[in-house]
């Protein structure tokens, strides 16, 4: 089997687990008698640690020199916790199983995606069309999901996400094994050395960030508005299918356009999806914009990866977790709380924060183009 064929289920393995729970878990809580406040307080607090783990992590790995290891080794652990949802009960006990499960589950996607941009350049194929995989597991488990449980029950998606880390974990042990970097050089301040990386961060926390309101009150907004669960479904579905469409063929723009290009077209994009979402809920408006979701998410995410990729070896799997985290992760997670109060005050209208959020970013992603140019190589 081929390495692009081995990171293509890795990928759809890890994801068809996002997949499977990501909708329902808030739903697995309620049935386990949390209530409102209970479940909210659960998911922040995992949220708060996998800031801290993915790092720790992502270092372990680097200083192993086999993040295959540490990445299918977390995914065993994760399997393994994440049962405590099926069998647990009570708030206490709930809680300290999410702080475990967020511990051994942090590090998965970013380091999957380190050896993945690492073997991409190293094999020469196209991690987009690899990724994509990982994005049509999440649309297809998301449907096995909810018929599962219509089924089963809620616990049915607990078993299912098990058995989807246990396949990560199979998955991971099949990679080809990287070239061993230094072991131990350098540390967390190392990839921070490198401007490109500096810019990355808070270029990541804006773009990706401004998707914060989008996830956690679009569809809210939607039903407010007197659109159907169906045609709501349709809406996010769409979405995704268009990022789908980019990982898989979007090989010539992406090679054009680069890091900094790419990322300027996500800002660009961003200003203008979240305008239409600030200013109409008409169908055919909405359904255009839910397009741009291939650029605000899509790019952003292949432009981070192409300077990513460009990291020294043996910083890989640090600078992949600091990214997720103390990029991505951190800004989400501020703004998705900031959500809540501008969307109470404002409704729709909070739509056009998160089109200012893309315009600060414009100017780094302008200057993204300068810093990878003064790379060895210009790598990016």
């Amino acid at each position: 089997m081929s390495p692009a064929a081995r990171f293509a289920l890795l990928f759809a393995a890890q994801f068809a687990a996002v997949g499977i729970l990501m909708p329902f878990f808030p739903a697995v809580l309620r049935d386990h008698g949390l209530t409102p406040g209970q479940i909210s307080a659960v998911l922040a607090t995992g949220s708060a640690v996998r800031l801290f783990a993915s790092p720790t992590m992502g270092r372990a790995a680097d200083r192993l020199g086999d993040a295959r290891l540490v990445l299918a080794a977390s995914a065993v652990l994760a399997a393994a916790t994440t049962t405590g949802f099926a069998w647990g009960s009570g708030f206490a006990m709930l809680l300290g199983v999410a702080v475990v499960h967020a511990l051994v589950m942090a590090p998965l996607t970013p380091l999957g995606d380190a050896l993945a941009v690492a073997a991409a350049r190293r094999e020469g194929f196209d991690y987009g069309r690899v990724r994509s995989a990982g994005s049509a597991a999440f649309i297809l488990a998301a449907i096995l999901a909810g018929q599962a449980v219509a089924l089963r029950g809620t616990s049915a998606v607990v078993w299912l996400f098990s058995l989807c880390l246990l396949a990560t974990a199979g998955c991971a042990m099949a990679l080809p094994r990287s070239p061993v970097a230094a072991r131990g050089a350098g540390g967390f301040r190392a990839p921070f050395r490198d401007p490109a990386f500096r810019l990355l961060l808070p270029l990541s926390g804006l773009i990706q960030g401004s998707h914060a309101l989008y996830y956690a009150f679009g569809t809210i907004h939607w039903q407010a508005a007197g659109l159907s669960p169906g045609v709501i479904g349709l809406l996010w579905g769409e979405g995704v299918v268009a990022e789908v469409a980019l990982f898989l063929w979007g090989k010539p723009l992406v090679e054009r356009l680069g890091a900094p290009g790419l990322a300027l077209v996500a800002a660009g994009c961003g200003m203008l999806r979240w305008a239409v979402m600030a200013e109409t809920t008409w169908l055919p408006a909405l359904a255009l914009a839910q397009l741009l979701h291939a650029a605000t998410f899509g790019a952003m995410h292949l432009a981070a990866m192409r300077v990513l990729a460009g990291m020294p070896l043996h910083l890989a799997a640090t600078a992949q977790t600091l990214h997720a985290s103390a990029g991505v992760g951190l800004a989400f997670g501020v703004l998705t709380f900031g959500s809540g109060l501008l969307f109470a005050r404002a409704g729709g209208q909070a739509f056009w924060a998160m089109m200012v959020l893309c315009a600060l970013a414009l100017p780094l992603a302008w200057a993204l183009r300068g810093a990878l140019a003064r790379r060895p190589g210009g790598a990016g």
